[in-house]
């Protein structure tokens, strides 16, 4: 029985996570859980699994759970903040992490847990963007295994050929294409774009996602700290990561090969699918997942992506290729400009100008140690917190 740690238990991934876990009694142990404040949610999936350990936020919230777990007759432990998110994701008695806490904050307990040579099921895509480099040399030094959860690394990771190590092998590789659904705007005016709301960013027209990656899908901001993951995972430089729309997300990658052939993984939209297939291997299992329809889906649209109206894309390209600690800047900015745009302190269009003015203005630092990324990260946030405030004040 493979015991199971899951951290970012309430969000989409997590919930998915769960939700094939429990198609397969007998095979997973759910050893830890780990939210924010979706307190709730969090006691009725420990109603369900019986986890040894629960974590959440701060003392409030872990104060509300232990109370409701208690009425329960459970007897989970209940901890709080990120030291003990660490702890849920190094036990020595854990065999995988699922690692899907949404943003920066996911860093610490994933690069735990790849420290302490897990199987890491990597769906937090922000602790390669933020510091690629250490991870990966991490995951080397302790013999990890990092599987793909994103849906375009999962369909990479399936379309190269792979070691006992889950290390891909691309020596033969011409170029890796990620597809893109180009979200609710894809088709928009983009001159209208100044005037859209959270609300409308949020209404992907594939996927059910949380809100701060559902507007990164708007942006294409998703895509671009996945084009950065890619180069971490697989190893290629970014002129040979490439982006393209495809609107009805049935094609989930490509890898393009050197002698003119072209591998694709096909599915539907759900995320269960690459859960499950990192959960179980090398083999595969069932996910719960509809299977693909060629005859009903019928046609494939592909085309390049618009510069006018995805500018995110070219700003992650560009924190890329400077290196360094650009892409936590990048990645924290982008963060602090997003809950703006949620919390309607700004307006959609603003987001790439202040990641830009980030990129500018924030300086660059070799990311050779988790101190120099947390210290890019936190100047970042600073300065848009500062642009935001000095331009509402003038407003």
């Amino acid at each position: 029985m493979e015991r199971l740690t899951v951290l970012g238990s309430t969000g989409s991934i997590g919930v998915n996570t769960l939700d094939v876990v429990a198609r397969h009694p007998g095979r997973f142990q759910v050893v830890a859980l780990t939210a924010h404040r979706q307190i709730e949610r969090l006691r009725e999936q420990c109603r369900r699994f019986h986890p040894e350990m629960a974590v959440v936020a701060d003392a409030e919230a872990a104060a509300r759970l232990a109370e409701g777990l208690r009425a329960d007759g459970l007897d989970t432990r209940v901890e709080h903040g990120p030291e003990a998110l660490v702890a849920a994701a190094e036990r020595a008695d854990v065999d995988q992490v699922m690692a899907a806490i949404v943003g920066a904050a996911g860093l610490p307990p994933a690069l735990a847990a790849v420290e302490a040579g897990k199987r890491v099921l990597l769906a937090n895509k922000e602790a390669l963007v933020l510091s690629g480099a250490l991870f990966m040399e991490a995951a080397r030094r302790s013999g990890a295994l990092i599987l793909p959860v994103d849906s375009e690394h999962s369909a990479i990771f399936q379309c190269l050929p792979v070691d006992e190590r889950a290390r891909p092998r691309t020596e033969h590789v011409r170029r890796i294409v990620l597809t893109a659904s180009g979200g609710p705007f894809r088709d928009t005016p983009v001159e209208t774009l100044a005037t859209i709301t959270p609300a409308q960013a949020c209404a992907h027209p594939n996927w059910d996602m949380g809100r701060k990656i559902s507007v990164d899908s708007a942006t294409m901001m998703n895509k671009g700290l996945e084009v950065i993951e890619a180069h971490w995972l697989f190893g290629l430089p970014p002129e040979r990561l490439e982006v393209v729309v495809h609107r009805q997300s049935i094609v989930h990658s490509l890898v393009d090969y050197r002698d003119g052939s072209m591998l694709a993984q096909l599915g539907n939209p759900d995320m269960r699918t690459p859960i499950a297939y990192a959960l179980a291997w090398p083999e595969r299992m069932e996910s719960g997942a509809e299977p693909l329809d060629l005859v009903t889906c019928a046609r494939l649209d592909f085309q390049a992506a618009d510069a006018e109206r995805f500018p995110c894309l070219a700003l992650a390209y560009r924190a890329l290729e400077a290196g360094g600690t650009a892409t936590a800047v990048l990645n924290a900015a982008n963060e602090e400009a997003v809950a703006a745009f949620l919390d309607e302190r700004i307006g959609f269009l603003e987001i790439p100008r202040l990641i830009e003015d980030a990129l500018d203005a924030v300086p660059v630092s070799e990311a050779d140690c988790l101190e120099a990324v947390l210290t890019a990260d936190a100047a970042a946030r600073a300065h848009v917190r500062r642009r935001i405030e000095e331009e509402g004040a003038h407003a």
